[in-house]
């Protein structure tokens, strides 16, 4: 429990600290230290005498006093574009499972999307002097992440490559270009030709290789996209409606719409409804993440769905693994995409080739 300490203002009880502990135990402070840290030669006695004067007073070491001596904090900082985002706060999920199960707290530090936000989180996480990073999806341009991988490792990346390998850097991500290849193809095999890619903003690199995979998958069934068939969005519902608005309107052979994530793709089957298109009668529409509420919607959403807690857990355990072996480079790690038929998508007016079963719920 608190010390009392009227001397301070209000009134208010002042932490306890090992100067009380080592009083109410009546030892030096250098014995306590010992007994709490399992150090130095001290009998049995003596540390359960100082140990129960620890639960007595309520004593906890100060993490910061204990990261001077250790030159460790047990913190790791984990930063997140928009953690408002389902897929984020998934990933972020199985990131602190994995730290707290191991001894460590995890810094959550969100950005907003935003490149000067998140260099400016990387400082602040300096400052905290936490022990390792997990950056996902970063938004920084190429020079300015090769500034942070060389100020901060330990460092996971999570959903961007990193430039070169190096000691103490490592990175996971999702297959996104392939998975893109298995979206049009599923498409293409239901009969539609005017496939249509609602894309998230340039700085994200996961919407660059699904853009990329895409464009790869058109190509290898001979179906040579236009560029008006692609459209930026910011990777939300009000960003997807928008730019699916905007191609309804101005390609009307389009009759399948991929979206960057389920967010953009709710934004997509509004801006439907309000072209008094049905889905999947007129349009059919497939996202990517299969978030919380994406078998929810109505219709059910058919979308990619990404092991977004594993993603999280791997890269938190790749880092804690850095944390051990300094010097080692490890392999990339990839994790596949799985597609998720629902109710959003149906046949197109070209021949159909494929026939996949939606989900049973």
């Amino acid at each position: 429990m608190p010390v009392n300490d009227h001397g301070n203002d209000n009134g208010r009880a002042r932490a306890v600290t090992i100067r009380d502990v080592a009083a109410r135990a009546g030892v030096s402070r250098q014995t306590v230290s010992r007994a709490i840290n399992g150090k130095g030669e001290i009998s049995a006695a003596t540390r359960e005498r100082v140990l129960a004067a620890v639960r007595a007073l309520g004593y906890r070491p100060s993490s910061i006093a204990r990261g001077l001596k250790t030159s460790r904090t047990l913190t790791i900082g984990l930063v997140v574009p928009d953690i408002a985002n389902p897929f984020f706060a998934e990933m972020a999920r199985g990131a602190a499972a994995v730290a707290h199960r191991e001894g460590y707290g995890v810094l959550l530090c969100n950005t907003d999307e935003d490149s000067t936000q998140e260099w400016a989180v990387l400082r602040l996480l300096e400052d905290h002097r936490v022990d390792g990073l997990v950056l996902c999806s970063s938004r920084l341009d190429e020079d300015s992440l090769s500034a942070a991988v060389a100020r901060w490792r330990p460092l996971v990346l999570v959903n961007r490559s990193p430039a070169q390998a190096l000691p103490g850097l490592g990175a996971v991500r999702v297959a996104d270009c392939e998975s893109a290849r298995q979206v049009v193809r599923y498409l293409h095999g239901l009969g539609h030709r005017g496939i249509a890619f609602v894309g998230g903003t340039g700085a994200s690199h996961s919407s660059r290789a699904r853009r990329e995979g895409y464009r790869a998958g058109l190509a290898e069934l001979g179906l040579a996209g236009p560029a008006a068939w692609v459209a930026d969005a910011a990777p939300t519902v009000e960003g997807g409606r928008i730019a699916a608005a905007a191609l309804l309107r101005q390609q009307r052979d389009i009759s399948a719409l991929i979206a960057f994530n389920d967010l953009v793709a709710v934004g997509c089957l509004q801006a439907c409804q309000s072209a008094g298109l049905a889905v999947p009668g007129d349009v059919s529409v497939v996202g990517w993440d299969d978030i919380v509420f994406a078998p929810y919607l109505s219709p059910p959403l058919t979308t990619v769905r990404l092991p977004k807690q594993e993603l999280g857990a791997r890269a938190m355990a790749l880092l804690l693994a850095l944390l051990g072996e300094a010097d080692q480079t490890p392999e990339p790690l990839e994790l596949p995409g799985e597609l998720v038929v629902r109710q959003t998508t149906g046949p197109g007016p070209g021949p159909m080739h494929v026939s996949m079963k939606p989900e049973e719920a």
